[in-house]
């Protein structure tokens, strides 16, 4: 077996051994820091809804269907709740399925341009749908090392 491949088979072990509980971090930590920092600019410091953000979803945003006003109040509270949900991995398929939803419009009627950073998060997203926010250790755990 030459050396190349032997270091080629070595590199896979470690990363085989990377626990699942990291990865879903990274991810988890990564998309909620793109939505809460979102959130945050469509808030007061008292966490209430400014006015120019009405006004982006009703000037700039125009989803349609739902009315601007119920929208704005909708996107904020889903990026800041959400984000928070994901950083302590509380309802994260959940609020993952939402996110997708969300990133889903903001593709197809708000920034179709964005689509390079739209792919990422719903990647990142879709994992975190499809295995779950990884295993912790809490109070409900089972004992044993």
């Amino acid at each position: 077996m030459s050396a190349l491949v032997r270091l080629l088979k070595t590199g896979r072990n470690l990363a085989e051994g990377i626990p699942y509980s990291l990865v879903a971090l990274i991810a988890r930590l990564s998309v909620a820091s793109v939505f809460w920092r979102s959130g945050l600019t469509k808030v007061d410091e008292t966490f209430q809804v400014k006015s120019t953000t009405f006004f982006l979803f009703k000037e700039e945003y125009k989803v349609p269907v739902i009315p601007p006003e119920i929208l704005a109040y909708l996107a904020t509270y889903q990026e800041l709740i959400g984000a928070v949900l994901l950083v302590i991995g509380l309802a994260t398929r959940l609020t993952a399925l939402a996110f997708m939803g969300m990133v889903a419009v903001i593709q197809v009627f708000v920034y179709p341009q964005g689509w390079p950073d739209h792919i990422l998060w719903f990647a990142l997203l879709f994992l975190l749908v499809a295995r779950g926010p990884g295993r912790s250790r809490s109070i409900t755990s089972s004992g044993g090392a």
